[in-house]
């Protein structure tokens, strides 16, 4: 990923960017399911957060320079905007659209909906793979090993937290911090910003203020998610740059702890909620059975078709490998 060189990315793509961001914000309102892990399997990951990074450079150079216009230029022209605005537009139209009907979706057809996603998220952890390098010599193999299971464990950890509760008329602090921190699991493949949402009980309420256009909830959240979004890319952009290797095998245990939230049979949340979509104890299959067999089949082979579409277009371009 370069920080010098000004991208120049063709506009035939702005429908496919549009698509992109649609179902990067589609999977973000899905508990256990990562928009980053969306973004790494259509291959705008790295761009993205490459982009992002010099877009907050910009603001800072414009805010705190040296040289504020100068700087804020600058940086302004390394962001490859052609990919980051039709993105966002199609976060954003998938945030208005299908927060109440993904909400519905996966409460009332939980089985279904984590079938679904179990085979999209497991076949997805091929993709950070495929993108690690390999070990430089006279390093230790085991260290990258070990970082993908500590990452792992975390994930399959931190998952057991969940309690599935609702805080009805949370403080507007509690709000502003749970939004700074779940735009950063936005930007991780294999942590989920919703997950977290369920976890501190804002999932349903956060949900209903977008479907409802609750503007002074929906401003408080998107103050927070600016300020995480702020303190955590640059550092991630680092990460992905000087300690590749490392950053992609945790991406991808994060991926596979992160599946522990979407085996199709689990028991209920808490009694007093009763919600459906979240994470109970693991429990061996019931009925249904076939339906979330088949969606995580289905899941499996689009991302597998994905791959080999990116794959292909490599090849054809004579461009190496992710």
């Amino acid at each position: 990923m370069s920080d010098t060189r000004t991208s120049s990315r063709s506009r035939l793509l702005l429908p496919l960017d549009l698509l992109r961001g649609f179902l990067i914000g589609s999977a973000e309102l899905v508990p256990g399911v990562s928009g980053g892990t969306v973004a790494l399997v259509t291959g705008v990951y790295e761009e993205l957060i490459g982009s992002a990074s010099h877009a907050l450079r910009a603001v800072k150079r414009l805010v705190l320079g040296p040289d504020r216009l100068a700087g804020f230029r600058a940086e302004a022209r390394r962001t490859d905007w052609w990919l980051v605005l039709p993105v966002l537009v199609g976060m954003g139209c998938a945030l208005l659209l299908v927060a109440g009907a993904m909400e519905a979706f996966v409460t009332d057809h939980p089985e279904q909906a984590r079938g679904l996603f179990l085979g999209l998220v497991a076949a997805s952890i091929a993709v950070p793979l495929r993108m690690v390098p390999p070990a430089p010599e006279g390093g230790r193999p085991g260290v990258g090993l070990g970082v993908f299971v500590v990452a792992a464990v975390a994930a399959f950890v931190m998952v057991g937290f969940a309690s599935g509760g609702n805080v009805e008329d949370p403080p507007a602090w509690v709000v502003f911090l749970a939004a700074a921190v779940a735009i950063c699991a936005l930007v991780v493949p294999g942590v989920s910003g919703s997950f977290f949402l369920l976890a501190v009980g804002l999932y349903s309420t956060t949900l209903e203020a977008v479907d409802e256009r609750d503007l002074g909830y929906l401003a408080v959240f998107a103050a927070g998610a600016l300020v995480g979004l702020a303190s955590f890319v640059q550092l991630l952009n680092h990460l992905l740059d000087k300690h590749r290797r490392l950053t992609l095998l945790a991406m991808a245990g994060l991926m596979l702890g992160s599946l522990r939230a979407l085996w199709p049979w689990q028991s209920t949340g808490s009694e007093a909620s009763q919600e459906a979509h979240g994470p109970g104890s693991l429990v061996a299959p019931y009925d249904p059975v076939v339906g979330p067999v088949l969606l995580a089949l289905v899941g499996v082979a689009v991302v597998v078709a994905l791959i080999a579409v990116e794959t292909r277009a490599e090849r054809r371009s004579g461009a190496p490998a992710a």
